[in-house]
């Protein structure tokens, strides 16, 4: 198409009085074609920042899912009632003995890839199948991972069931959200005496945030395949970031809905006499919070609530998110009286999620019973070692430090049957025989795990998740932190709280949320109701594109030296549309307008490149990569409307302070909008 940007070919030619060029992406130096795209109107130094106004939508609901690796789950509220967030039904099936009102995540397809069921349903489901069918069938588990391990995220990306059979991510992360857009709906129409229509629903999915922006483009482009909203409607669909989603939960908490470690005086986990561990205040609320679930309904304040009370203007607070595959860690400063939020420092984290303690299980059983038998076991029997990673977690919840007795993980049948089939002798031989002595055996069939085992399963990841934490509150924008928010469901662990509280506790107070596994998915809610609520945000990384600038001998590279029509160009320089971890307040918006570069051009695509630092200078340098693209569709101009047709503008406008990179943009000449796109999955 002659319209798109094409390689070795200028992006940008020079505007009336301007003195920038786009240039494509690298390798672009320093030979260009005649054949140009588009021509710059508007060139600055920096962006330029417009406060832009808000459009309101009626919505009727908020409609939350707060899709996680280990469990996921939604909630509703009316706008005509928003202090009532009403949470969804509870789930049949579950694990004995634990309080659910997520669901695992977990998804059974059929043979033909079909939908079967979601969460217990479709863990139940697969436990049931006959081994040699179960191996046709796919299950994925814990899946959400992948979209934060994939470094070149696109729409073909796939995911690996159980069995190995693979799927693009997209349509399983659809068929996800389309169980969930269908039984949230029933549940909301059955509470409502109005008739909803499609547009009366405003749909919420969290995500963490580390994630870039091709994973939340991912989560947005399932969604659309599921059906939620249409991609006419884009501003139906919201993407909120889990810990702040949890930030704006915790403005609403009263002191009852808290516990407070560091209020709890310990010694090696223990309390001051010796006798109780340093748990026991939060499985006593947990208890209080497991009698309150019999009501699905949860009233908020409709301030702000009386922890908030006791913070100052300018008091700054850490929300660490610890989830099943990631920890993210937010900076929030607290603005009175108006109660809204403004991010200090950019989001960070990685995957240090409860998953790692897992993993480190797999690790420790493919140290004893070999890998090959493990990977072998896994595809011949999936759906017993589904069953076995069950087991795990079931204990894996009931370990707390200076626990004196070993935990008892039981070995499916199939488990014990297999391996003595493969190697020739029994699991207690492995057992014997391998160098881990923290892990025994049971005549009764199961796994003893020492205090020591487990000790030494968690401890990887705890450490990672304080080392963060400690790295974190060096940063200057950070120190002086009077409250450390633990949430998400690994916060629920007795060992990381302790070891939380070891390591911060003299520092500030450390509040848990008694509801810790609800607090992101009632935040979103919230989220939803009022997305203005978070003020400022931080640019988690610098954003621009390529233009060529005035050649300066001296201050520019020779190789960069482009001369065209008897100028002198530097090629490759990096024009700036914000810079990582640079403030950007909410509505606030980067102008630029360009021109297409020939008469009849219909289609102006711009190459947006992105660093994790602020010094890069030119779109070679190291760190600085090709991270999307923005598509703008131009209408046919009107007969006469615009006689230079070469000076025709294109004003675009992009706004970096939500949490998904916007764009829109409008053709000067007739004032009508120009269908403009930002894609990041293309790459």
């Amino acid at each position: 198409m002659a319209a798109l940007l094409q390689p070795n070919m200028s992006s940008l030619q020079k505007g009336a009085g301007g003195e920038r060029l786009v240039t494509p992406s690298p390798p672009c130096s320093p030979s260009l074609g005649d054949s140009c795209s588009i021509a710059p109107l508007t060139p600055s130094p920096s962006p330029r920042t417009v406060l832009r106004p808000r459009c309101v939508r009626p919505f009727s609901v908020v409609v939350a899912i707060d899709f996680g690796t280990t469990s996921s789950g939604y909630a509703f509220s009316f706008t005509h009632d928003p202090e009532a967030i009403h949470m969804m039904r509870r789930w049949e099936g579950g694990d004995p003995g634990v309080a659910n009102q997520k669901s695992p995540t977990c998804l059974l397809l059929t043979p033909e890839q079909r939908f079967h069921s979601f969460g217990f349903a479709a863990r139940d489901s697969y436990h049931d199948l006959d081994p040699e069918e179960a191996q046709h069938w796919l299950y994925f588990d814990k899946f959400k991972m992948k979209i934060h391990s994939t470094t070149d995220l696109t729409l073909e990306t796939e995911l690996e069931a159980v069995n190995g059979r693979k799927m693009r991510a997209i349509e399983v992360f659809a068929h996800a959200l389309r169980f969930f857009r269908e039984h949230a709906l029933k549940e909301v129409k059955d509470q409502s005496s109005a008739v909803l229509e499609g547009g009366d629903v405003r749909w919420v999915i969290t995500v963490p945030a580390v994630w870039r922006q091709p994973a939340k483009q991912f989560m947005r482009e399932a969604a659309y395949l599921a059906g939620l909203v249409s991609p006419e409607a884009p501003e139906q669909l919201l993407i909120a970031l889990e810990p702040e989603a949890a930030s704006i939960y915790c403005r609403k908490l009263r002191l009852h809905q808290v516990i407070d470690l560091s209020s709890r005086p310990m010694a090696n986990g223990l309390e001051p006499d010796g006798s109780r561990l340093f748990d026991s205040s939060f499985r006593q609320a947990r208890e209080q919070l497991r009698r309150a679930r019999h009501s699905r309904t949860f009233v908020v304040e409709s301030g702000t609530g009386e922890l908030w009370a006791e913070m100052q203007t300018g008091d700054r607070y850490i929300v660490a998110d610890c989830g099943g595959g990631t920890v993210d860690l937010t900076v929030h400063q607290i603005e009175q009286p108006q109660g809204t939020l403004k991010e200090l420092y950019k989001a960070s984290g990685g995957p240090y999620g409860a998953v790692g303690v897992d993993l480190a299980f797999e690790a420790m059983l493919c140290q004893i019973f070999g890998a090959d038998f493990i990977e072998s076991f896994k595809a011949k029997r999936p759906a017993a070692w589904v069953d076995l990673t069950i087991a795990f977690e079931a204990r894996k919840r009931t370990a707390a430090p200076g626990r004196p007795s070993a935990l008892n993980i039981s070995l499916p049948f199939s488990f014990i049957d297999f391996y003595k089939r493969h190697r020739g002798h029994s699991v207690e031989t492995a057992l014997r025989k391998s160098n881990v002595n923290i892990l025994k055996w049971s005549s009764q069939g199961m796994l003893r795990m020492t205090p020591e085992a487990m000790n030494e399963l968690f401890q990887p990841t705890i450490s990672q998740i304080v080392q963060h934490i400690v790295a974190l509150m060096q940063k200057p924008e950070v120190q002086g932190v009077r409250f450390l928010f633990l949430v998400g469901g690994f916060a629920e662990s007795p060992m990381l709280q302790h070891a939380v509280q070891l390591a911060f506790g003299r520092s500030c107070r450390i509040i848990i949320p008694q509801d810790v596994g609800l607090t992101i998915l009632k935040g979103a809610v919230l989220f939803g109701l009022d997305p203005t609520v978070v003020r400022v945000r931080r640019c988690p990384l610098t954003y621009g594109v390529g233009v060529l600038n005035r050649f300066v001998e001296g201050r520019h590279p020779r190789d960069k030296l482009l001369v065209k029509e008897g100028r002198r160009w530097c090629t490759d320089v990096l024009d700036r549309f914000v810079s990582v971890d640079q403030s950007v307040a909410l509505g606030e918006v980067v102008r630029r307008s360009y021109t297409p570069a020939r008469p009849g051009q219909r289609k102006i695509i711009i190459n947006i490149y992105c660093s994790g630092s602020d010094d890069a200078v030119y779109i070679t340098d190291p760190g600085v990569r090709k991270c999307g693209t923005i598509t703008l569709d131009l209408p046919e101009p009107p007969p006469g409307g615009c006689a230079r047709a070469g000076r025709r503008e294109i004003r675009t406008t992009m706004q970096f302070g939500d949490t998904e990179i916007k764009v829109t943009a409008v053709d000067v000449v007739t004032s009508r909008s120009v269908r403009a796109a930002i894609d990041f999955l293309s790459n």
